[in-house]
């Protein structure tokens, strides 16, 4: 559930967690409020005490001053924004039930009694690579990530997931009893284990690697769980040590029912925009075969990336300026330490969508229309980079005469001369990635003088408007960059999903 009662809370970050979840559900009341004539607040305590333990906060009366003391200032506007909803019907109901445990409760139930195929998600991350199988109609069965912020931005936006199978934890601890995680047996295998040793890729095998253990345990867990699917997303790096892993699926001896099984496995490279996200973004895609389900299905791994590129055929590319379409302009703050406050003129975490979609969004948001927009919040900028932002034209980067006088890093040109690099509109953006959480020069607007907000880069990324992504601000960003493109995600399920 996504509320542990009040009870629950002791540590320092499970106590920030919970305040910033009540954050949530009284701005998304009092946004509904501006927009609406409202039915008084309730005042039935009864009712109110029922709603707490319905949302998850309290499991009983005796436990409303703790949640006082914990809550503090927030206690009476959350109280207010609790009436206000059990007054107001079910539509603001609706807008909040991703913050009510017995909503995703019975979202939980219906999922579990579902027939529908099954995956297990390791790195799952913020859940671009879940969202575009879920789209497709798939299950998720086990997700798992060791990052606290991720999993928390996955367990909000899939409220339909059992609480109990998004793990959070190191795979190294999961992986030699995955089976007690897993109730159902599990159709695909998905995940991008983090791979770094390719510079060693002539000396030794990547799997040897010290620093590629992380690919070792996926591998591992393949063979634990005998999937009859794996989809492995990794960096374009990865195509040097790519006939290693081949060997790696080659190798695999997976035990189930009694039988031993092998995998093939084959590879390609494949660019997101060929999707229709509207990001140049190479990535490497492994697809492996259990050895019964290709000879049942008449397919093979290669057979399947065909499948895949000739289904991209056709597909339109989008660009950046597709992704920023419709969504309000922003200035950037002057001002250090404010970015996390919410302002009509830079930004703010939850807001009114106020804007028809664009043609991008629409195949983004699968046409379902979104009241809200979430993470649009511009970025600091000093005044020595916001000359240089001005300065530039779409497509220079840092080495440009225009900003050679106040260039900071001028000297180290050689290194990165895109340290500053203006967006160009008018063609799919350049690679999304988790160093914006560092600084956003290298994308910065291609007509505004700022860099791309969180949601911005999302909307590249091709996440729907109304996936939020929970966590402090830059951490927003290292979510979204690390994500797979859930389009592109969703391209590849839909052909998988034929063969189960």
């Amino acid at each position: 559930m996504i509320f542990r009662g009040v009870k629950n809370i002791h540590t320092r970050e499970e106590k920030d967690y919970f305040i910033e979840l009540v954050s949530l559900y009284i701005r998304f009341v009092e946004l509904y409020a501006e927009r609406h004539v409202l039915t008084p607040p309730c005042e039935d305590i009864d009712k109110i005490i029922s709603e707490f333990i319905n949302i998850g906060v309290i499991n009983s009366i005796e436990d409303i001053q703790d949640l006082k003391d914990l809550l503090g200032a927030k206690y009476a506007p959350f109280v207010n924004a609790v009436k206000t909803v059990i007054s107001n019907g079910p539509e603001l109901a609706e807008i909040v039930s991703k913050l009510n445990n017995s909503c995703r409760h019975k979202l939980q139930e219906e999922a579990n009694r579902s027939n529908l195929p099954t995956i297990a998600d390791f790195f799952c991350g913020a859940g671009g690579l879940s969202l575009g199988f879920i789209q497709n109609g798939f299950k998720i069965v086990l997700a798992n990530d060791i990052e606290d912020v991720c999993i928390r931005t996955y367990e909000y936006n899939h409220p339909q997931v059992s609480t109990d199978k998004i793990i959070k934890g190191d795979i190294k601890q999961i992986v030699e009893n995955v089976k007690e995680y897993i109730d159902d047996d599990v159709d695909i295998v998905i995940g991008g284990p983090p791979c770094q040793g390719f510079s060693e890729a002539n000396r030794q095998r990547v799997i040897d690697d010290p620093r590629n253990q992380l690919y070792k345990y996926y591998i591992q867990a393949v063979t634990n769980i005998c999937p009859k699917f794996v989809v492995m997303e990794n960096v374009k790096g990865m195509l040097k040590v790519a006939d290693q892993v081949v060997e790696d699926y080659r190798a695999i001896r997976a035990q189930k029912d009694g039988i031993i099984h092998t995998y093939d496995v084959a590879y390609r490279l494949f660019n997101s925009m060929n999707f229709s996200v509207a990001q140049n973004r190479e990535r490497l895609i492994y697809i492996a075969v259990r050895n019964d389900v290709a000879a049942e299905k008449g397919i093979t791994p290669e057979s399947l990336l065909s499948e895949i590129e000739n289904s991209c055929k056709g597909n339109k590319v989008y660009t950046l300026n597709d992704a920023l379409a419709s969504i309000k302009p922003l200035e950037a703050p002057r001002i250090k330490g404010i970015t996390e406050e919410d302002s009509n003129i830079t930004g703010k975490k939850i807001d009114y969508f106020d804007y028809n979609q664009s043609e991008y969004m629409k195949l983004v948001n699968m046409g379902t229309p979104t009241p809200f927009v979430f993470n649009h919040k511009a970025r600091y900028v000093s005044d020595v980079n916001y000359e240089i932002y001005k300065r530039l034209e779409q497509g220079q980067d840092s080495t440009v005469d225009s900003i050679k006088d106040i260039m900071p890093y001028a000297h180290r040109n050689h290194c990165f001369k895109d340290k500053y690099y203006k967006l160009i509109g008018d063609r799919p953006s350049r690679t999304i990635t988790a160093h914006l959480k560092m600084d956003c020069h290298s994308h910065i607007h291609p007509n505004q003088i700022r860099s791309l907000t969180p949601r911005e880069a999302a909307r590249v990324q091709s996440f729907p408007d109304n996936y939020l992504f929970l966590g402090a601000y830059l951490k927003t960003y290292m979510q979204v960059g690390n994500a797979v493109p859930p389009m592109m995600a969703r391209g590849i399920a839909k052909i998988l999903k034929k063969y189960i």
